[in-house]
């Protein structure tokens, strides 16, 4: 089997991050979301794998390269723009031939891994495997209505949902799939949906199987999504200190610190994860927090939240909580006469102000 990795779009729910940033790369417990995705899919065994690069292809292709630190085999395939999912499958064909192929979303999640569910694909005469998952929104995502065990109809983000099982992000085909996307049209915002292709196999008769995941199952497209995973992954975090901490510092529960990193004066409480070369300074890091690396934290609280790297929280009155903090941040306490907010805002930009 080979695999089709998703690494396009624009990430336009996650700006101001993604205005500079592939949103495939925004770190989960200090660890970019995409690699979580090759991890995944290298633990299923397979090691050819094709991933679909839009605007961001130079940061992607810096962060994964030919993807010798997994042991894989990395294949670019550009994508002109975000013309939907099947298009992606369409324009991957070269790559892909005639093998069996799992199609992973490089922003979703899946706690579990696919090991199980791709060994029970390669070993069936099934042409598709989808998996689902109970949500309490169905209607942001594509839905499946069954029948017995019969996968009946899918819907891409309908305003009346028929069931509240979504589809996960990660998707299994043979090459009956090419048929499909060359025989859809695009849909009412001009993409090739998956879920339309997807149909067609069930309309043609074929044995398209389902499956609904046990474990926890993550797209993090949006703020919220963003930080739940990060709390769910900080929540199997190992306990390990490579860097320094002070004396007059506690470290409480299962904190990760790397290496050179220093802790001076303060209270890192876990799950939480202070990134190498980061500096906390008369500070407090709460639970469900990470750092990525070069952050520098003086005077200030910090809970529930991730920071990219090099950002700077300075001498914050109060504690910051429930943020995504991109690159090179600085945020500081401004004690000049007449007291007043002063901003420098990207464009989306979210910013609430007690």
């Amino acid at each position: 089997m080979k695999a089709l990795i998703l690494s396009g779009g624009k990430g336009s729910r996650l700006r101001p991050i993604t205005h500079t940033s592939a949103k495939q790369l925004v770190p989960i417990a200090n660890k970019p979301i995409l690699f979580y995705a090759l991890e995944a899919i290298r633990d299923a065994g397979i090691s050819d794998i094709g991933v679909i690069v839009g605007d961001t292809r130079p940061e992607i292709e810096a962060a994964v390269g030919d993807g010798s630190m997994w042991g894989v085999n990395i294949t670019y395939i550009p994508q002109e723009a975000p013309l939907g999912l099947a298009h992606a499958v369409k324009i991957a064909q070269p790559f892909l031939q005639d093998d069996r192929f799992v199609m992973f979303l490089g922003d979703n999640l899946i706690r579990d891994g696919i090991t199980n569910l791709v060994t029970e694909f390669s070993r069936s005469n099934a042409h598709s495997q989808i998996l689902l998952a109970h949500v309490r929104n169905p209607a942001e995502f594509g839905v499946a209505q069954l029948d017995g065990d019969r996968v009946v109809l899918l819907e891409e983000k309908p305003k009346n949902p028929k069931s509240d099982l979504a589809l996960v992000g990660v998707y299994m085909f043979d090459p009956h799939i090419f048929d499909a996307v060359n025989s859809i049209s695009p849909s009412a915002r001009g993409e090739l949906e998956i879920t339309d292709a997807i149909q067609y196999l069930i309309d043609k008769k074929y044995d398209v199987r389902w499956q609904v995941i046990t474990g926890w199952w993550k797209d993090t497209g949006k703020l919220e999504d963003i930080l739940e995973a990060n709390r769910l992954a900080l929540d199997s975090l190992q306990p390990e200190i490579h860097g320094e901490v002070d004396s007059m510092s506690r470290i409480d529960g299962r904190v990760s610190i790397e290496e050179d990193a220093r802790i001076v004066n303060s209270v890192v409480r876990g799950p939480a994860i202070v990134g190498k070369g980061c500096l906390i300074e008369n500070s407090f890091v709460g639970p469900y927090t990470s750092l990525y690396y070069g952050v520098t934290l003086r005077y200030s609280e910090i809970e529930h939240s991730i920071v990219l790297e090099n950002s700077s929280i300075l001498g914050i009155g109060s504690r910051i909580e429930d943020s995504l903090i991109g690159k090179s941040v600085i945020v500081q306490k401004d004690s000049k006469k007449p007291k007043a907010y002063r901003l420098m805002l990207g464009d989306n930009s979210e910013v609430s102000i007690p």
